[in-house]
């Protein structure tokens, strides 16, 4: 591969020569970080003997502490070295959609879009927020965001499907339980290289006043574009910039990331069940289950992996869930038969 980078017509096919400088740019980053793992490892053993012959515990300790934060990078290495399919190193973008029950489904929504956004930029990832379209009372209905960096849809791709959350809730005044719904839509940005035709008169395109916070910047105009691909149903929005024009721009791309992820999800046997969870958020098209009262604990129902601290997960700490689920996907195993949590 160093051969071919440095031959001098390799430039004049210039997509070619970008395909090439990115799997070197992958190739390298790969051997380096294993390159890390394998210097701590060494670093980590020498100060535990170290520690042990001077009878100093608290070396030992800290060099055991570091060693076991190594064994987690090498699991997320691991994973990410699985991450070879067609557009798993693009950006994506994550919609969150609140399902039927009102103000519950949608501060669930909301919390989700929280989830996700911490750990985006938790790991590392630039976050933008698309679109949002607020509750009546709290909450959003549904909501876009932009996750921006290498393999950001490859992590994240398996976070498609219904969510549901089991909590006392806080809008209800005898205090009794409830069970709510959201679903996760997760679809990668088109590599400009990807030619991806699509028919205006096959779109239907509305223009309406985005919503927000208000103050000084609320808009006045019907800046925010909706597009709608009359042959598949697919809905897109925009709000995100002040300008019609940009929003307009914004949203075309946002459709041809959806047309080019749904020619992928053909390709892929998981295709038929994500899509079925998209057209019913409730009982049955479940990946997670969230229970915060009477007991508290997080399960997914594909892998069987659990955490029995839900608000950290809410915060974002999801690695586990998603290597889990990227390893099942890869491993080619059918769901786990777990039960749901009550």
């Amino acid at each position: 591969m160093n051969n071919k980078a440095e031959d001098p017509n390799l430039w004049n096919d210039a997509q070619e020569a970008q395909k090439l400088m990115r799997e070197r740019q992958q190739l390298d980053e790969s051997i380096n970080g294993v390159k890390a793992i394998e210097q701590q490892l060494r670093d980590n053993i020498e100060l535990i003997e170290m520690g042990e012959e001077e009878g100093d515990e608290a070396i030992v300790k800290e060099a055991e502490d570091a060693l076991k934060a190594v064994k987690v990078e090498a699991a997320r290495k691991q994973v990410e070295a699985m991450l070879s399919g067609e557009a798993d190193t693009n950006d994506t973008y994550l919609e969150v959609h609140s399902g039927a029950g009102g103000t519950e489904s949608q501060d669930w929504a909301n919390m989700l879009l929280r989830m996700y956004t911490r750990w985006a930029e938790r790991s590392g990832y630039k976050v933008e927020l698309l679109e949002v379209h607020d509750g009546e009372e709290a909450g959003i209905k549904s909501a876009t965001l932009l996750v921006k960096g290498h393999n950001a849809y490859g992590w994240l791709k398996t976070e498609s499907g219904v969510h549901r959350l089991v909590r006392i809730s806080p809008y209800d005044s005898n205090a009794r339980r409830h069970t709510s719904f959201s679903s996760i839509w997760v679809y990668p940005v088109v590599d400009e290289s990807i030619s991806i035709d699509v028919n205006e008169s096959d779109c239907r395109i509305d223009t309406y006043r985005s919503s927000g916070a208000g103050g000084q910047h609320v808009n006045t105009t019907d800046s925010a574009v909706r597009i709608t691909h009359i042959p598949t149903g697919i809905v897109v929005a925009c709000q995100q910039e002040r300008s019609q024009h940009k929003n307009r721009a914004k949203a075309w791309d946002m459709l041809r990331a959806r047309l080019y992820e749904a020619e992928l999800k053909k390709r892929e046997e998981a295709a038929n069940a994500e899509a079925a969870s998209k057209t019913d958020i409730g009982w049955g098209h479940q990946i997670r289950s969230y229970v915060l009262q009477p007991y508290q604990l997080v399960k997914d129902l594909r892998t069987g992996v659990e955490s029995s601290a839900p608000s950290d997960v809410l915060d974002g700490e999801l690695n586990e869930f998603m290597e889990a689920a990227l390893a099942h996907r890869v491993n080619g195993g059918a769901d786990a038969v777990v039960d749901d949590l009550n």
